[in-house]
C-alpha cells in the first residue's frame, strides 16, 4: 500500500502549503460536527475524530475554540454534507466531499471545476465502489514489527502495516480508528504524523507526465472551492 501513502502525503503537503484555507475548512467541519452532537469531544466521537485530524495539520487552538464556541452559542447556520463523484483524464476517478449552506451553488461550482479542467461529473455510485473507506494512522519512531506487537497486545486488527520515509503507517477498518490510536497512546506515542479517515482507491493508476499536470490542475481547482472539504482520487502522485 505504499503508493496509497504517497497520495495521502501529497494531500497533506498541498494543504500544509495553504494553511489559511485548511484552517477555514477545519473550522467549518468542527462547527458542523459539534452542532450535530455535543460540543464535548469525549461525548461526541465524530468531533473527537475531527479534532485529532486537526492536530495533525497543526490547526491553532484559537481556531478550534472559536468553532466550538460558535456551536455552543446557538448559531443556526445549517450545512448539508454532500458527495460528488467524477472522472479526470485517462480513467482517473475522483470523489469530492463538501459541506455547504447552498446546495445549488456547490453543485454548480463543482461541476464547473470538473468541466473547465478536462473532467466530468458522474452519477452517484459511479466511482465510490472502486474505493474503500479506511482509517490511516502514522507515526515516527516505531518499526512495523513494534507496531504489530502493540496492536496485537491491544487486540486491535489492522489491514496492513508498512514502513516508509522513517514512519510506520497502519491501515485499518474505519471503526478501528480510535482503537488504533489508543493502542499506541497506551504504548507511549504522543504525536501522529497522520490520522485520517479516508477513501483509498482499490487500484491506483499512473498518468503520463503531461497528463498528470492536467490532473493536478483539476484537483487544485476542486480543492480551491470554499465548500469542498476532502478530495480523494486513484492517481499515484508519488515521487
Amino acid at each position: 500500500m505504499g503508493r496509497k501513502w504517497n497520495n495521502i502525503k501529497e494531500k497533506k503537503a498541498s494543504k500544509d502549503a495553504n494553511t489559511s484555507r485548511i484552517y477555514s475548512k477545519f473550522a467549518k467541519e468542527i462547527y458542523v460536527v459539534a452542532k450535530q452532537g455535543e460540543p464535548d469531544p469525549e461525548a461526541n466521537q465524530p468531533l473527537k475524530f475531527v479534532l485529532e485530524r486537526a492536530k495533525t495539520y497543526n490547526v491553532p487552538r484559537n481556531i478550534i475554540d472559536r468553532a466550538l464556541e460558535k456551536a455552543k452559542g446557538g448559531t443556526e447556520e445549517n450545512f448539508d454534507q454532500l458527495r460528488y463523484e467524477g472522472f479526470g483524464p485517462n480513467g482517473s476517478m475522483i470523489i469530492v466531499d463538501a459541506l455547504t449552506n447552498n446546495v445549488n451553488r456547490t453543485a454548480s461550482e463543482v461541476r464547473a471545476a470538473f468541466g473547465k479542467n478536462g473532467g466530468n461529473m458522474g452519477v452517484s455510485g459511479s466511482v465510490a465502489y472502486m474505493f474503500d473507506a479506511t482509517a490511516v494512522v502514522g507515526m515516527e519512531g516505531r518499526s512495523a514489527e513494534e507496531a504489530l506487537e502493540i496492536l496485537m497486545d491491544a487486540d486491535v486488527d489492522a489491514r496492513d502495516i508498512i514502513e516508509e520515509d522513517e514512519a510506520v503507517i497502519i491501515y485499518a477498518e474505519p471503526d478501528q480508528f480510535h482503537a488504533v490510536q489508543q493502542a499506541f497512546r497506551d504504548a507511549g506515542v504522543t504525536d501522529f504524523t497522520v490520522a485520517e479517515l479516508t477513501m483509498l482507491a482499490q487500484n491506483d493508476i499512473s498518468l503520463p507526465e503531461e497528463t498528470q499536470a492536467d490532473f493536478e490542475k483539476l484537483i487544485d481547482a476542486i480543492e480551491d472551492l470554499e465548500d469542498v472539504q476532502q478530495v480523494y482520487h486513484n492517481v499515484d502522485l508519488g515521487d
